[in-house]
């Protein structure tokens, strides 16, 4: 599910304007033979185009340090028809044995990265892939490329849950931002109060337990600590580092970055109920004709666009809501239609993994609405 920060020096100061905090500089790691990824999920850019990997089923998240697998192809994205069917090709399958888990666009070249699963169960395999501004689709060799990873100390036991697609360990890592020269993950730990939002200083040295989250869920009427953040966007409240987090069963709820420190337990406040029956995929910000709005895609009720105006003095859900939506509203994206993968482009456009009512998966760019 997945958060994208934006890098380019146009792109950062529409970043900032809407309300994110600096971006920083990221160091790069010594070149050794390559990352030995078991897997491979949620991922983020950092501005200097270090990509941050999450390995769930080892719980690591890698820092690749993509060289000249970044280069040489045409700068940003072009919409490919069936890009399932093409990745596949590549890989040496079908479509029906891959699953894509994230795309991310890099900060500089704006190609598009997609990370993918070849196989099921545990016999599936890391892969990942780019696709250029001419539309060409390249495998990104994992042998080789300079990296660093940090493994969480606390992750969830593989295989206990019998249902693979429900095992916690799946969730361990279920999104990624990086800011300021920190790494925020949002995921399952194997504590009591599983929920966890973590912040990873990069260099990488360790990482810490996080902090445990708790929420008013008001569709559900209780609190709740086991329910996984599955994407969040960092964004600046009057002046103050937020993270903003969606939920299944649609809970948006803010957590002051401050607030989020190491062994300590912190409840959200929530903001708004989106809907039941539904997980967010990917959170993005944006700013256009003068207003920030936040895009949301979902499983279930489409792509929604939230103005945050109304985030600061929004009134905090604390009580049973009796009905389907509550608190701040949004508006349904009628034009976006099966979106699966959603990414910021540039200042204007989005670019997405659609499934169209045939069933193919295409890659697309779309205006900002």
């Amino acid at each position: 599910m997945r958060t994208k920060i934006l890098a380019t020096l146009a792109v950062t100061a529409l970043a900032l304007a809407a309300g994110r905090w600096s971006l920083a500089p990221v160091p790069v790691a010594a070149a050794d033979a390559g990352p030995q990824m078991t897997s491979i999920g949620p991922m983020t850019f950092a501005p200097d185009g270090v990509l941050f990997a999450a390995d769930t089923q080892s719980a690591t998240i890698y820092a690749l340090e993509l060289g000249d697998k970044a280069s040489g192809g045409a700068a940003g994205a072009q919409s490919v028809e069936g890009i399932d069917q093409k990745i596949a090709g590549l890989l040496g399958t079908e479509a029906k044995e891959i699953v894509i888990t994230d795309m991310a666009v890099h900060p500089r070249t704006k190609n598009a990265y997609i990370s993918v699963m070849r196989g099921q169960g545990t016999a599936g395999k890391p892969a990942l892939l780019r696709v250029d501004g001419a539309g060409k689709i390249s495998v990104v060799a994992f042998e080789g490329l300079k990296h660093t990873k940090v493994a969480l100390p606390n992750a969830p036991d593989a295989g206990t849950n019998p249902n693979p697609q429900r095992d916690p360990r799946r969730q361990s890592i279920t999104d990624m931002a990086f800011v300021d020269g920190k790494l925020y993950l949002a995921g399952l730990s194997n504590e009591e109060f599983s929920s966890k939002l973590r912040a990873v200083k990069y260099p990488f040295t360790t990482a810490d337990n996080g902090t445990s989250v708790e929420i008013f869920h008001g569709n559900h009427g209780q609190l709740e600590t086991r329910s996984p953040v599955f994407a969040f966007v960092p964004y600046s409240i009057n002046g103050t580092p937020h993270l903003v987090a969606g939920y299944t069963c649609t809970p948006l709820v803010k957590f002051p970055v401050a607030s989020l420190q190491p062994g300590a337990k912190v409840v959200g406040t929530t903001i708004a109920e989106l809907g039941n029956r539904n997980r967010p995929i990917d959170m993005v910000v944006y700013k256009k004709d003068g207003r920030e709005f936040l895009l949301m895609s979902n499983t279930a009720r489409g792509v929604m666009k939230i103005p945050t105006a109304s985030f600061a003095d929004a009134a905090p859900i604390t009580q049973p809501v009796k009905t389907e939506t509550g608190g701040v509203g949004y508006e349904t994206v009628a034009t976006m239609k099966g979106i699966e993968q959603l990414d910021l482009l540039d200042a204007g456009r989005t670019i997405v993994l659609a499934r169209a009512e045939g069933g193919a998966l295409n890659l697309a760019t779309v205006a900002l609405p």
